[in-house]
């Protein structure tokens, strides 16, 4: 079983945020990582690009597939986890500290209301 820290928020698409104040903390779930398998490549946006809730900000390539990154919610990018680019295996190995992808300043903290708590999330997991 994946591990669903209690403190985050989640898509459907298996991002996470933490949200602290006015930003957001974001990157790909315990689950996706598995999914994809070995990480190869990561590219994720710059400092002071705009993501959109819903919509790609990034690609995680593995072993298997590529797969697009998702933004949980709207926002300005104000930190990028530069660590990943050299070691994009973080993400397998630690997906909830080591590899958090992105800081987003938040546009519309009512986005937060649309995503799922880490009771709903486990309920995805267990429907697929």
């Amino acid at each position: 079983m994946s591990k669903i820290p209690k403190n985050l928020l989640y898509t459907e698409e298996h991002e996470w945020i933490l949200v602290e104040g006015s930003r957001g903390t974001i990157g790909i779930t315990d689950h996706a990582q598995e999914a994809l398998g070995d990480v190869v490549y990561v590219d994720l946006p710059k400092v002071g690009d705009k993501v959109v809730k819903g919509e790609t900000f990034g690609t995680v390539e593995s072993v298997k597939a590529a797969s697009d990154i998702y933004a949980p919610v709207s926002g300005t990018v104000v930190e990028v986890n530069e660590a990943l680019k050299d070691n994009p295996e973080l993400i397998n190995k630690s997906p909830y500290e080591d590899a958090w992808m992105i800081v987003v300043e938040l546009d519309d903290e009512s986005e937060l209301d649309e995503l799922l708590g880490p009771e709903d999330y486990e309920n995805i997991l267990e429907g697929e």
